[in-house]
């Protein structure tokens, strides 16, 4: 177990800025962003849909806040494999972007007729992949994450709400059809926990993989009143996600099976909320002191 000061712990930009609805934080500056990030005590952020565009110009502002990029998001959509080619193009300039900003992760999630950033699309109503185009996928993503290691980027799988890999049998079979050494998992306790399925099961069965960690937590009241009889989107508007400590995720033991896995990658602190109905930096310190508590146990038992 390490000690909390070794812990890469960031935050993300969508607790203050949504990047699937912009409205969302909208009239938040991105100084503001960095600066609340820092004061909350965060060292790492992930790439946000307010943040230059130049890679240069992103690592100079970054190092005016001390922070680092941890990851970023990038959508794919290998089920059509017509399309790998300029699949994989575009993976490509995505990657010489990280390179250039310092991040050594990215997060690949597919988006074939994804139904995340639709309104009108309960989440009962999730995509699924036909047999031909899991071949696509698999074979498409396969590629992608060997293109990521060779230019020296982790790639982590990150299953998805409203997406075709979002339930349990979904991320089963694309961990078991793809190459180990290759595609790593990213591990969000907020979706796992919403598509109802343990954290703790998949860090016990995929755990060598895990590339890259999300923390949020569900509101039980939320969780329990919608259900999937909704929008991914009005989900979050009632307040589905919040920070780790302050909803029904029992955050310690997850904490406990990644690290005694040896994991020296990223905690990422995430919840999409409306910041006018959660002020960003009261729920980042407030998760903050929450996640050091917890690391400190977990060290001081371990030291005993």
């Amino acid at each position: 177990m390490n000690n909390f000061s070794q812990i890469k712990l960031g935050v993300a930009p969508i607790n203050w800025c949504n990047d699937d609805m912009p409205e969302l934080g909208g009239d938040i500056p991105l100084d503001t962003c960095f600066m609340e990030m820092r004061e909350a005590g965060y060292t790492g952020t992930e790439v946000g849909h307010k943040y230059p565009k130049n890679p240069e110009d992103l690592k100079n502002l970054i190092k005016n806040y001390d922070l680092e990029i941890a990851s970023c998001w990038h959508s794919t959509f290998y089920a059509d494999s017509s399309q790998h080619q300029k699949e994989h193009e575009l993976l490509k300039n995505r990657l010489d972007f990280l390179n250039k900003v310092g991040s050594k992760c990215v997060n690949l999630s597919e988006c074939t007729r994804t139904i995340h950033s639709d309104k009108a699309i309960y989440l009962n109503q999730k995509p699924h992949l036909s047999e031909s185009e899991w071949d696509g996928f698999i074979a498409g993503i396969d590629k992608a994450a060997e293109i990521c290691i060779q230019h020296g980027i982790k790639p982590a799988y990150h299953h998805h709400m409203g997406t075709v890999v979002q339930n349990l049998d979904e991320i089963k079979r694309l961990m078991d059809a793809t190459d180990s050494k290759k595609l790593g998992l990213c591990i969000d306790t907020g979706h796992l926990s919403y598509a109802g399925i343990d954290p703790l099961d998949i860090i016990h069965q995929y755990g060598d993989r895990i590339a890259h960690v999300h923390l949020k937590d569900l509101r039980s009241e939320v969780l329990s009143s919608y259900g999937h009889k909704v929008s991914f989107l009005d989900a979050v508007l009632s307040g589905i996600f919040t920070v780790p400590g302050d909803g029904l995720i029992a955050f310690k033991p997850i904490i406990k099976a990644i690290m005694d896995l040896g994991y020296t990658g990223w905690f990422v602190v995430e919840a999409e909320q409306d910041p006018q109905k959660a002020n960003p930096f009261e729920y980042a310190r407030k998760s903050r002191e929450y996640l050091e508590q917890t690391f400190h146990k977990l060290s001081e038992s371990r030291e005993r």
